[in-house]
């Protein structure tokens, strides 16, 4: 066989070898990062999905991997290797917010990765604690108005969704209150209910829970329009604040570089997923509606959403170094 033949034959047995394995996978558990501790919205919607796709033959190890705004996870997954095995669960924050937010991010959320699918949304709710003697979120702008600087609110930590949210609402509402960072989504309910802190600002999924029991009160959700979960509440923009919006997205992504085909394959089996009803009212259960796209529709929001956060992160001032 001469050396041309010989070449021809080996590229095609490579060929056939990876198609093979594109049409094998996954032959072994994904492991499937979520950059924020456990109990959050993000994790309960990670666990939901790949729940979900575990009747479809998937096995996954979900892992936490919180710190440094969500950095730590998607940083793990944009430098592991691109075999179909290691994906992460971002949002708005750690994808769309923190290029503009952090001095020096140890990943580009556009070149360092592959996004596979959006797999759903959630408005943000503004919330104290059942004991609280604040009824409404004017009240608690009046309140702010009364004595600068002495209402806090909380949040998952700084540059999220949550804290530019609130920002931009006390610029709109000219009142100035006090952030109280958090290093995960969960970790301030405690402090919000028992009352040290004054008003909590997170995703629908990470608060539903307390609502639902009696120990949160919502006084306002950040949508356009009412949660379908929560249809007594009023948005900020009924609340006096028209046009306010703020909501946050999740999405599963791999390393760049992945293989196209096994991208196609997961992105529509997590699109079959989300077509089931039961998955669907189990997300709306904890406050987040499902929101499938292809890879590249996915891929179109990162990049106009580095845009237009990156907007308010500067108008606001805020930065991490």
């Amino acid at each position: 066989m001469t050396t041309f033949r010989r070449a021809t034959f080996g590229a095609a047995l490579l060929a056939l070898a990876c198609a093979a394995q594109a049409q094998a996978w996954p032959a072994k558990p994904v492991r499937l990062i979520v950059p924020f501790p456990a109990g959050g919205g993000t994790d309960a919607i990670a666990r939901e999905v790949t729940n979900k796709l575990a009747t479809s033959g998937y096995t996954f190890v979900v892992e936490n991997k919180p710190g440094s705004g969500g950095n730590l996870g998607v940083d793990a997954v944009a430098k592991s290797q691109p075999d179909g095995y290691t994906f992460v669960i971002g949002q708005t924050s750690n994808l769309a917010i923190n290029p503009t937010l952090y001095s020096k991010l140890p990943y580009d959320p556009v070149k360092d990765l592959t996004p596979v699918s959006l797999v759903a949304s959630a408005p943000l709710a503004l919330v104290v604690g059942a004991n609280s003697p604040y009824k409404t979120l004017a009240e608690v702008v009046a309140a702010a108005k009364a004595k600068p600087g002495t209402i806090n609110y909380a949040t998952s930590g700084n540059g999220t969704v949550a804290h530019l949210a609130a920002e931009s609402l006390q610029k709109e509402a000219g009142i100035k209150l006090v952030h109280i960072p958090y290093k995960g989504a969960a970790q301030g309910a405690t402090d919000v209910i028992s009352g040290q802190v004054h008003m909590y600002v997170s995703s629908i999924p990470t608060l539903i829970g307390h609502i639902k029991n009696g120990k949160m009160r919502p006084l306002a959700v950040t949508s356009a329009k009412r949660a379908d979960d929560l249809p007594q509440v009023p948005t900020v923009a009924e609340s006096g604040y028209k046009g306010f919006e703020a909501v946050t997205w999740f999405g599963i992504l791999g390393p760049a570089n992945l293989p196209k085909d096994v991208v196609a394959k997961f992105n529509a089996d997590i699109q079959k997923a989300l077509a089931d009803a039961q998955l669907q009212k189990k997300l709306g259960d904890q406050g987040a509606d499902v929101a499938g796209s292809s890879a590249d529709q996915f891929g179109k929001l990162i990049r106009d959403d580095i845009v237009r956060w990156g907007r308010i992160v500067k108008e606001s001032g805020a930065k991490v170094d």
